[in-house]
C-alpha cells in the first residue's frame, strides 16, 4: 500500500507529512519508555524483518497481491510507540533506496501504514488481552483479530486522505469498496503471518513481547498479612529467561536475510492492492516519476547486475541491512536519551 509521489496533491501530502512528523516525535518520547538494554536491539531487528517481509508479495485474487504492513507485528512486539518508528524507519529506507513509495507521500504513507494501523491495532489488542484468559494462546489469538482489522482501517484512511486531497476525480464510493474490498483478503494474510511470528517469539522469549508482559506473573496469596508467589502443587517453577536476546536476535536476522535474499525471487509478480485497484478506477493517471528512479537499488534490483535471481537477492540483503543499521542505531540513541534522562532524575531532585 505504498502511496506514490500525484495521488495525492501538495497540501494534503504536506499536512500528512506534519500529522506523521508529529507521530514519530511523540513516538520518540515514548519509546524511552518502552525500551531497555534488553527490547532496544529486538526494535531494529522488528523493522529489519518487516522490511524483508514486505518483500514477499503473496496472491490474493486474481491479478492482485498483497504484502505484510506490519503495524500489528511492531506494536506487539516492541510497543506502539516504537511500532510506529519501527514503520517510519523501513519506509524511509524503501523510499530514498528503493523507490518504493513516494518521497512527498512519505508523511501519507507513515500516516496510513504506520501509525493508523499501529493504533488500530494495539487498541484492539489490548482489549482482546483484557477479556481473554490470561494465557500465551490468548495474545496470538488478539494478535490475529489486530493484524486483520489493521489492514482495511489503513485502506479506509487511505481512502479518506484521497477523498480530501486526491489528484484525479473518482467516485470516493468506487474507491472505498474496492480499497476495503482487497485488503480485507489482505488483512487475513497480515494477520496469519503477525499471528505466527508473534507466536514464534513468546514460545523462545516471551519476556521480550510488549503485548505479553504480566503473563508470567505469579499467583499471589496473602499468608499472615503478607502476599507470597503461589506454586502450584507437583508444578515447576517456570525457568528464568536468559539474560541476552543474542540468540533470537541472531535467528531473526538470518531468518530477514534469508527472506529477503532468497525467498522473495519467488514473490508475486501482480500487483498490490493499492496499484490493481488505482489502475482499475483510473486515479492513477497523474502518478509522478520517483525522485529516487535513479538510485543503484531502485526496485529492488542491484543497477548493473544482469541476472534477477541476484540482483534481487543482492538488494534484499542490502534492504535488510541498511534498515537493521539505521533502525537499531535510532533506538540506541533513543535507549541512551533515556538512560541519560534517568541519571539526571536523581541529581535534579536532590537540587
Amino acid at each position: 500500500m505504498h502511496v506514490p509521489d500525484g495521488f495525492i496533491n501538495a497540501p494534503v501530502s504536506a499536512a500528512a507529512g506534519v500529522v506523521a512528523a508529529g507521530a514519530v516525535a511523540v513516538s520518540l518520547r515514548g519509546a524511552r519508555k518502552e525500551l531497555d538494554e534488553r527490547t532496544a536491539p529486538l526494535a531494529g531487528l522488528v523493522a529489519a524483518f518487516i522490511f524483508a517481509v514486505q518483500m514477499l508479495n503473496f496472491p490474493v485474487a486474481a491479478g492482485t497481491s498483497g504484502h505484510l504492513l506490519g503495524g500489528a507485528l511492531a506494536a506487539i512486539l516492541v510497543g506502539p510507540y516504537t511500532g510506529v518508528l519501527c514503520i517510519a524507519v523501513v519506509l524511509l529506507m524503501q523510499g530514498v533506496l528503493f523507490a518504493d513509495g513516494g518521497l512527498t507521500a512519505l508523511g501519507v504513507n507513515i500516516t496510513v501504514m504506520g501509525v493508523v494501523t499501529v493504533v488500530v491495532s494495539y487498541a484492539l489488542f489490548r482489549g482482546l488481552v483484557l477479556v481473554l484468559p490470561r494465557t500465551r494462546r490468548s495474545v496470538t489469538i488478539a494478535s490475529f483479530v489486530a493484524a486483520l482489522v489493521s489492514v482495511p482501517a489503513a485502506a479506509t484512511a487511505f481512502t479518506a486522505i484521497y477523498a480530501i486531497g486526491g489528484t484525479t476525480d473518482v467516485p470516493i464510493s468506487k474507491v472505498l469498496t474496492a480499497m476495503v474490498g482487497v485488503h480485507v483478503l489482505i488483512g487475513i494474510g497480515e494477520a496469519v503471518i503477525t499471528m505466527l511470528t508473534v507466536g514464534a517469539v513468546i514460545a523462545v522469549r516471551p519476556d521480550l513481547v510488549h503485548g505479553a508482559r504480566g503473563l508470567t506473573a505469579p499467583l499471589k496469596l496473602r499468608v499472615g498479612g503478607e502476599l507470597i508467589d503461589a506454586t502450584p502443587v507437583g508444578a515447576a517453577p517456570a525457568p528464568a529467561a536468559s539474560g541476552s536476546p543474542k540468540k533470537l536476535w541472531i535467528g531473526g536476522v538470518v531468518t530477514a536475510l534469508v527472506l529477503a535474499g532468497f525467498v522473495s525471487f519467488y514473490a508475486s509478480a501482480s500487483p498490490d492492492g493499492l496499484e490493481k485497484v488505482a489502475a482499475d478506477k483510473g486515479i492513477d493517471s497523474k502518478v509522478q516519476p520517483h525522485g529516487a528512479a535513479d538510485s543503484p537499488l531502485a526496485d529492488y534490483g542491484v543497477k548493473d547486475v544482469t541476472n534477477a535471481r541476484l540482483s534481487g537477492g543482492l538488494a534484499g540483503v542490502i534492504g535488510v541491512a541498511a534498515t537493521l543499521a539505521v533502525g537499531s542505531g535510532a533506538f540506541w540513541v533513543v535507549r541512551r536519551r533515556k538512560g541519560a534522562a534517568t541519571a539526571t532524575a536523581p541529581a535534579n531532585a536532590d537540587a
